[in-house]
């Protein structure tokens, strides 16, 4: 199995979901250092539908968001790492700073975040819902971050 997919080639499978009618959970991120709370949250994501894809920032999208230090891991590792979750069925990136294109272009049946995003800001939420889609804004698990990790790793020299 290839671990992350072109557009074009998930695009070929999210059809196929579409024509069995099975529910598709689409969310984004970083994901540069798994931790436990991404662990717990793509679980609960996974839980809302048949098939997670997991759409994951570039590399320059990471440094553009989150400094020239990130991401700690190359898209590449990221996407192996997510790809090999029991949760995760799809790794798709996206080069933009937000993932409203890929969003349009899959249009998920259900649309999740994590918890620091209210509903109403999610990217993308108008499109799911335009298309009769849930979006949620699933809790974190508390005292997980990756910045703290990072923070700490730091500290400790």
């Amino acid at each position: 199995m290839k671990t992350l997919l072109s557009l074009e080639e998930f695009l070929e499978i999210r059809k196929k979901i579409k024509e069995n009618g099975e529910i598709l959970v689409f969310t984004n991120g970083v994901f540069d250092i798994i931790h436990r709370g991404h662990v717990d949250y793509l679980n609960r994501a996974k839980a809302l539908g048949d098939y997670l894809v997991v759409a994951l920032n570039s590399d320059a999208s990471v440094k553009r968001l989150k400094g020239e230090e990130r991401p700690i891991n190359k898209l590449e590792d990221r996407a192996f790492v997510i790809a090999n979750l029991k949760a995760v069925d799809y790794v798709v990136s996206f080069e933009e700073d937000t993932p409203f294109e890929i969003i349009s272009a899959i249009v998920p049946d259900v649309l999740v975040k994590g918890g620091d995003w209210k509903i109403e800001d999610i990217v993308g939420r108008d499109v799911v819902e335009a298309n009769g889609g849930k979006v949620y804004s699933l809790p974190y698990v508390e005292n997980y971050s990756t910045t703290n990790i990072i923070n700490k790793m730091k500290s400790n020299g």
